[in-house]
């Protein structure tokens, strides 16, 4: 098996002192959750997957403000946390976060190889699995509203590359976060990546206790290229069943690049649409099965699968 130099190094580490240092007033905890999957795809032959994700937690104070965190997880890429059996990409298995996280009563600190979001995650951005080196601030201000800046470096996008040490300072986002009441919610940020500059805005209205209609608009300052999607997510009943549902429509610009490219999977540049419904495998606790139809332009697939969580 593949493994990071980092996994093995933190691993050990995490071992060693939640069994042997929780007990003088540390505390660790842990979450794992496992996902199955057949893939279809129009332009290339099915694939049957596995994603396995970590999350070890290790509080360093009473109160749990200081915390070290980190995340390991299978795939070779920023974009990419499957494996696929039968191939050369079956056994990956990095590292990809290690950082200190500060909370306090007006937000959080977050310093080292951090998440690429700093909550609830948005649509379409960067994968939620992914990761950028530096840090991130989270200010609350008055009126339900947030200040968030981050920082760091989003270069080398192989997963292995993770742990390398910082070169140069090529991200920077600076976003603010407002509710008005109950319903509605928006994101402003301005952005510098993947060697461009974007203003992204985003607007969320949760029109019934269980819905929420989201529009996301994404424009790259220095031409035309831009990004726009528009959807629903929430929960229903089919024939009586509770399921999930997420779907969207999508357009991305050819020239728009790895800001799009950087989302999970990803299927290619233009008009798209995507659905999912999900629901609980009631025979089997903490256990879930989804369906998922996404269509690209000329390039259609299919996903279906189980997931399985575990948390300590």
């Amino acid at each position: 098996m593949k493994w990071a130099e980092s996994t093995a190094i933190f691993g050990a580490l995490l071992l060693f002192v939640s069994t042997n240092a929780v007990g003088d007033g540390l505390s660790f905890s842990q979450k794992l959750d496992m996902q199955f999957r057949f893939d279809e795809r129009s332009d290339r032959d099915h694939r049957s997957q596995y994603r396995m994700r970590y999350y070890p937690s290790l509080s360093l104070s009473s109160d749990d403000a200081w915390s070290l965190n980190s995340f390991v997880v299978t795939g070779d890429s920023f974009a990419s946390s499957h494996n696929t059996f039968g191939s050369d990409t079956s056994d990956y298995l990095y590292a990809r976060r290690l950082f200190l996280r500060y909370d306090y009563s007006n937000g959080k600190i977050e310093a080292g190889v951090i998440p690429t979001y700093k909550g609830r995650v948005s649509s379409s951005g960067l994968s939620k699995d992914g990761w950028i080196k530096g840090m991130r601030s989270v200010y609350a201000l008055q009126d339900d509203s947030e200040l968030e800046l981050v920082i760091g470096e989003l270069d080398n996008t192989n997963a292995d590359s993770a742990f390398e040490s910082f070169q140069q300072l090529n991200y920077v986002e600076l976003e603010y976060s407002a509710k008005m009441g109950q319903t509605h919610s928006y994101e402003v940020s301005v952005e510098r990546m993947t060697e461009s500059n974007f203003i992204r805005g985003e607007y969320r209205w949760q029109y019934s206790q269980a819905n929420t209609l989201f529009v996301e608009s994404v424009q790259q300052l220095s031409s035309s290229a831009s990004k726009f999607v528009i959807g629903l997510s929430g929960n229903a009943s089919l024939l009586g069943y509770p399921v999930s549902y997420f779907s969207h429509y999508s357009y991305v610009s050819e020239g728009f690049g790895p800001r799009a490219e950087l989302t999970e999977d990803f299927l290619g540049t233009g008009h798209g649409a995507s659905a999912e419904i999900s629901g609980d495998i009631t025979l089997v606790d903490d256990t879930e099965w989804f369906i998922r139809a996404d269509v690209v332009d000329s390039v259609s697939r299919l996903l279906a699968g189980i997931k399985v969580s575990f948390q300590q």
